[in-house]
């Protein structure tokens, strides 16, 4: 069961389900956070709410940091929008392969090379188990199980340091470190890109870390230009998510489960 005052944000939705969107972060909202990245998937109960709310809902999609065709494999659904790699790459129902905006595709070799050589640089990180995530145009190091978290975050802070030297952005997440390209792009702009164009009256955005609050943002400016008339933020709020999180949403749940029991009251009559 949610709380009432979640219920009554998302009364407006369930009132006009055909004219409404839910868009939901993977990792630790629609699946449990896992030692192993190549470990999470979405629970079967999960999977199945949110296939019958696509047959209801004028759209469904996941705004991830995964990449799209990753984010797809962990959902186990072709029939939602998927937005990856934090609104680099798009892919629709139907769709092979995914859209990648241009400007960020070029960068793709260089990043790459570079996370390759500052981790070979730092043979005390790969002897405590940082490992990269190859994401394209994004490459994420990973520290989560490492034999020392301690130590590995402050090795990969170091490292870090030394891409923003060489021109790359970066982005913190739950033990992740992500070196991006010197490109503007935001789980915000992946709202605004699935969303703008489309006949809807309302929104819902759902996440449990840093990332998510861009997406609340984009949510939010949409409605505040008039694109949408009503938008909710929904905090998957566990032990291990940032506290601004649930401090930046409308309303939170107690981690993917609670994200579970929303689904099943975006499915009630």
């Amino acid at each position: 069961m949610i709380d009432a005052r979640l219920g009554d944000l998302v009364a407006p939705l369930r009132a006009a389900p055909a004219r409404s969107a839910l868009l939901f972060d993977v990792d630790g909202t629609l699946a449990p956070i896992t030692q192993h990245a190549s470990e999470t998937k979405v629970p079967d109960e999960t999977r199945d709410l949110l296939e019958e709310l696509a047959g209801r809902y004028g759209l469904v999609g996941c705004v991830t940091g995964r990449r799209t065709l990753d984010a797809r494999a962990i959902v186990g659904l072709d029939g939602l929008e998927y937005v990856g790699n934090h609104g680099i790459e798009a892919l629709s129902p139907g769709e092979d392969a995914p859209r990648v905006r241009p400007e960020v595709a070029e960068w793709e070799d260089r990043v790459r090379a570079l996370a390759g050589a500052l981790l070979d640089d730092s043979p005390e990180a790969r002897e405590l188990g940082v490992w990269i995530e190859d994401k394209g145009p994004i490459q994420a190091l990973h520290w989560r199980g490492a034999r020392d978290e301690d130590r590995a975050d402050a090795l990969v802070a170091e490292l870090g340091t030394r891409a923003e030297a060489e021109g790359l952005r970066l982005h913190r997440g739950r033990m992740v470190l992500e070196l991006r390209p010197a490109v503007p792009f935001d789980k915000g702009a992946a709202v605004r890109w699935v969303l703008e164009g489309r006949d809807l009256d309302g929104g819902l955005f759902a996440g449990d870390d840093r990332t998510d609050i861009d997406g609340f943002a984009g949510l939010r400016a949409l409605r505040a230009e008039g694109a949408i008339t009503h938008a909710v933020c929904v905090a998957a709020a566990d032990p291990g998510s940032p506290a601004v999180v649930a401090e930046a949403a409308d309303g939170s749940v107690p981690g993917t489960d609670g994200v579970r029991d929303l689904l099943r009251e975006l499915l009630r009559s």
